[in-house]
């Protein structure tokens, strides 16, 4: 568990992260140069100068201005709740594969179980407009690594982020969990629809943020939590991305700090496989099964203990109400008919998973198959899956 630091320490902690105008790099420098927060702040105006500008020098020296007070206020405010908790980068706590990184976050805030930071990791990643395969690619595979032991990381997105995520927690109380990297604050859940999933990865593993507390979502956010995704994995898989997205970019980061990269591959035809490709061309693994990952990486060592206090996992960590929902809705033959071709994906799909992906019922699922059929929307092939027919602008 993380060190209980003194009161002023802690300040001092969170009032250095904050400092207006004092960059990351600035403020390992000058830990490293000064040692503690509190030894900084302690320092002459002169000692102070002579490692930043006479400016910041002097805003050092000074005492926080009212937002700054507010902002340390609220962050201590928050770590008196229970399961909350700061790993600073002198905490023996702190994981090691992000300090092995050259841009380690100065603070790492926690909702959850720390000590799951530091478990053997594989962040799975991907598109947030995944394709039903995609997402159920990403669910099984999550759900088998984690019950190997391995800890599932991701970034809590829509698509593919989600869907690691619940695989994982599918795995149960005595699998490796999962680690959500948020791109916002601790206390902000982003998206929003995603708030019941964060509750339960609070509860089985752990939320982790750099950002302040009320920190929003904000474009430059998500590429410095992309390289938080990396640095604490051992290897990054990545199941649908197109040619330009977040998704590449973590597997370049990943690349850089000597992690493993892996790529689902995917149908020619589909613009969320091209990413995947050129990884693939680029020297990423390509992988078929979670046992091809596993092969390359080992096993992960002992799983992570049963936490006795959080019990099995409710009913309700199974992804199952957005299903029917759509299900519901489906009633006229367009509404169905989009819903099979969403469900369909790209690549063929037998009967049963396509009715299991789309909660249609066995004869309205064979009715609107049979009017895609006819309108040349989808091939039958000879071992009875089904398949969308590609368009030539895909």
């Amino acid at each position: 568990m993380p060190i209980a630091l003194p009161l002023e320490e802690l300040r001092s902690w969170i009032r250095l992260s904050l400092e207006p105008g004092l960059g990351p790099a600035q403020a390992r420098n000058l830990l490293a140069a000064a040692g503690l927060p509190h030894a900084i702040y302690a320092s002459s105006a002169g000692a102070l100068g002579k490692l930043l500008p006479a400016d910041l020098a002097g805003q050092l020296k000074r005492e926080p201005d009212e937002a700054l007070q507010r902002a340390i206020d609220g962050a201590v405010k928050w770590l008196e709740h229970p399961g909350h908790h700061l790993l600073t980068l002198a905490d023996p706590a702190y994981p090691p594969s992000l300090l092995d990184t050259h841009d380690p976050p100065l603070l790492l805030y926690v909702n959850g179980d720390p000590a799951y930071l530091s478990r053997p990791l594989i962040s799975v990643v991907g598109a947030r407009s995944a394709t039903a395969g995609g997402m159920d690619n990403a669910r099984s595979f999550s759900r088998h690594l984690a019950e190997q032991g391995w800890c599932i990381g991701s970034g809590l997105a829509q698509g593919i982020d989600t869907a690691a995520h619940e695989g994982a927690l599918l795995a149960g109380p005595d699998g490796g969990s999962t680690v959500a990297v948020l791109g916002t604050g601790i206390d902000i859940v982003y998206p929003a629809k995603n708030r019941e999933l964060a509750h339960r990865i609070a509860a089985h593993g752990a939320l982790v943020s750099e950002f302040p507390i009320g920190a929003r979502a904000l474009p430059h956010h998500f590429p410095r939590r992309n390289r938080v995704v990396a640095g604490l994995a051992r290897g990054v898989l990545v199941v649908e991305a197109a040619k330009q997205s977040g998704s590449l970019i973590t597997a370049r980061l990943a690349s850089e700090m000597g992690r493993e990269v892996f790529a689902i591959p995917g149908s020619i035809h589909s613009p969320l496989s091209r990413g995947c490709h050129a990884l693939i061309r680029q020297g990423a693994k390509l992988v078929e099964s979670a046992q091809d990952i596993q092969e390359e990486l080992g096993r992960p060592g002992p799983r992570p203990a049963a936490r006795g206090a959080q019990g099995s996992l409710p009913d309700t960590a199974r992804p199952q109400g957005a299903g029917g929902a759509r299900a519901a809705l489906a009633s006229a033959a367009g509404q169905v008919q989009e819903l099979i071709l969403n469900a369909l994906g790209y690549d063929p799909v037998h009967l049963d998973a396509l009715q299991q992906r789309s909660r249609l019922d066995l004869p309205t699922l064979t009715g609107g198959l049979l009017e895609l059929e006819l309108s040349d929307l989808v091939v039958r092939h000879d071992d009875g899956r089904f398949q969308r027919r590609h368009r030539k602008d895909d």
